[in-house]
Formats: structure tokens, sequence, C-alpha cells
């Protein structure tokens, strides 16, 4: 690495010219005026196949390289595991991702389940940022699922994070064109600090036990409140 921070820029649509493919590229000039180095992958040129659910039959199967072997996915999980961070670009059908997104998120598994293999989700450090349009209603909540997910996975979603717009004409869109750019440069920004400081992730080896014992004591302590609760909601009850 050159100490530049590098983000992956996804593009979801089928539509090379349309307004996901727009704003993901006004988000890449965000990236290189942040002073990074953008990548922009289109998903429809690559072969992803649907996720397998293996991890449903054992933690040991799903792990990364993903098991399956005869599609594009592992190429391009690579890119992103090189990657600092992440901006996901898609249209939104019928309220939520393009569907060749949605099997390579749901791919994505193999990477974040890496926690049971290494201490760790692949994607931990990283950060990742969200744009969708569509001509109808639906952008927040295709946004929403992605947050949700890669905050889910490990990932840091950065501040000001998502870009939207309803307009067929992308740039007639001051607010979107804006809003994308600055998805762009924020997540080269967060990254580049993120370079600098210690890993920040999951701890999955925490002691449960000690944890629901620290529970149960202070419960304990606080009986008397309990108590006091119940006879308020049996006075205000009575008739």
């Amino acid at each position: 690495m050159d100490g530049k921070p590098r983000i992956l820029v996804i593009n979801g649509s089928p539509r090379k010219y349309g307004s996901s493919m727009q704003l993901s590229i006004v988000a890449a000039k965000g990236v290189v005026d942040a002073g990074g180095i953008p990548e922009i992958v289109s998903l429809y040129d690559y072969r992803i196949k649907p996720c397998m659910g293996c991890v449903s039959d054992g933690n040991k199967y799903c792990r990364f390289p993903c098991v399956i072997k005869d599609d594009d996915f592992n190429t391009l999980a690579g890119k992103l595991l090189e990657s600092h961070g992440v901006i996901i670009s898609t249209p939104v059908y019928w309220y939520a991702p393009s569907g060749v997104l949605k099997n390579f998120i749901d791919r994505l598994t193999s990477m974040e389940h890496m926690i049971f293999h290494k201490g760790r989700s692949l994607l931990e450090g990283k950060v990742a940022g969200f744009i969708a349009t569509g001509l109808d209603s639906g952008v927040m909540m295709a946004i929403s699922y992605l947050a949700i997910v890669m905050s889910s996975m490990g990932a840091h979603v950065i501040p000001w994070s998502m870009a939207y717009s309803h307009l067929e004409d992308i740039t007639r869109d001051e607010q979107a064109l804006r809003d994308s750019y600055n998805v762009g440069y924020i997540a080269a920004k967060t990254a580049r600090a993120l370079m600098s400081y210690e890993h920040i992730g999951y701890n999955p080896l925490v002691d449960v036990k000690e944890l629901a014992e620290l529970a149960r004591r202070y419960t304990a302590t606080e009986v008397a409140e309990r108590e006091r609760r119940i006879g308020m909601l049996e006075d205000l009850s009575k008739d």
C-alpha cells in the first residue's frame, strides 16, 4: 500500500449508463479529492451465484475464500479485502437492492464468518457508504438494509453515509450529486484516519458467564425498586 486509502465502489445496476453508475462516478471523484484511490466495479460484469447457506450446516463450512469456486465472487471479494472501504450503489428493486447485489451481500457472509476461524470478520476496520436510486419509493429501505448488514459484518458506517435520488435525470438533482460526492470524500477521509489507529473490532472471546452474573447481581440490588414499581402499577390499575 502507498498510504492512500483504497475505496472499492460497487455498482449493483445492470445499466452502466444509469443513475446508480452516474452517482458512483461522482462518489469516486470525492474519493480522489480526499486523497484516496477509487476502483469502480459493475457486478453485472461478473457471475455471482446465490449463497448456498452452508453456515446453517456448521460454522466450519462457511469461510473465506468461499467454498463456491466456479463463479467470480472470490475475485471480487479479494478486491474488497485489499481495500480500506466500500461504497455500494444500487437501483431500488421493490424497496430493496438489486438481486445480483443481494447475492453478493449474502456471499460476504464467508468474510464475516471468519470471526469463527480467525477471531475477526475480514470486513472489520473497513468503511462503508451507500447510494440508492429509483423513481419510486424505497431508497431509504434499500440503504437501511445495506447499512445494517455492513455494520453487522463489522464495517464502519461513515458519517453522512448515504446519497439517493428519485429523479430520472440525475444531473438535475443537486442534493444527490452533492451527497454522492461526500459519500466518497468522507469514506476516503475516514479510511485514512482509521489506517493510523489500532484495530477496532468485535471481541468474541468475552466471558459470557461473567456478564450474565454481572447482570444478575445488578438485578438483585433492584428488588426494592421493582416492588415499588409494581405497587405503583397496582394502584394505577384500581377502579
